[in-house]
Formats: C-alpha cells, structure tokens, sequence
C-alpha cells in the first residue's frame, strides 16, 4: 500500500519545511496529537507551538516515512525523526551534533483532514544519543 498524500504531506510541509500555515489544510478543527516526545495536545495552535518547539532546538529537523500501511479511515507509518540539536532539548543542552530516533505514527482520517495523530517513539534511544553527544562535547 502506498502513504496517504495527507499523510506525505504532514511531513513534508509542516515537519520538514516548517510551513505550518498548512496545519489549515491537513488537519481538522479538533486535532488530537500526542507526540513521540509524550506530549498530548488538543487543536492546531497547540501542534503549532510544539513544531516549533521541536524544530527550534533540531535545526534541519527531518522526518522520514520507512513504512506506511493504510486501511480504511487509518493509517500507520514507520518513522525515522532526526536533526542537528542547537538549542535544549529534553534536559540536555545543545551539543550541535545530529541526532535521530525510530518512531510509530498511527493516524485517523476525517474525510481529507487527520483527525487524530498518535505517535510513539524510541526515547530510550534518543536519551542514549543525546547523553552521548553530551559527553564529547
């Protein structure tokens, strides 16, 4: 099965180019979103403020969709988060060195827009990098 045009275009426009004026275009009104980093939010201003969050302390800040399987009003892609950390970020200060994690996003479809995004990453994972690169710094 191919990835959702909706789904390519959440990455590609909101979380990779930073473009969240499209929050408009792919997600309804009464978007629910909890983060790989175990943040759960309500509403697009609130994602809005998250992006940023993440994408100001991970300059050049990519996701990547490995995987993707749909079925019905859902789909589920495998996913790989990375970026350069510049500012703090999960207790550590910045390093100015990459960082990258594996996550799961499963999303729900209300007609055209995500209704509902729900993602679950390997923080573990990005704990032991960060406080690697913490110490070579």
């Amino acid at each position: 099965m191919s990835t959702p045009n909706v789904v390519q275009a959440f990455y590609t426009r909101i979380w990779n180019r930073g473009e969240l004026a499209a929050t408009s275009d792919l997600l309804s009104k009464e978007f629910c979103f909890r983060g790989s980093l175990g943040v759960e939010l309500r509403g697009s201003d609130a994602f809005v403020d998250y992006v940023r969050s993440v994408r100001g302390a991970l300059v050049d800040y990519h996701c990547e969709i490995l995987d993707c399987v749909t079925e019905g009003n859902k789909a589920f892609a495998k996913m790989r988060f990375s970026g350069v950390h510049v500012a703090p970020f999960r207790g550590y200060q910045p390093t100015r060195k990459p960082v990258h994690w594996l996550g799961a996003a499963l999303f729900r479809f209300e007609g055209p827009c995500i209704a509902e995004l729900w993602v679950l990453g390997d923080l573990v994972g990005l704990d032991a990098i960060l406080q690697s690169n913490a110490k070579t710094v």
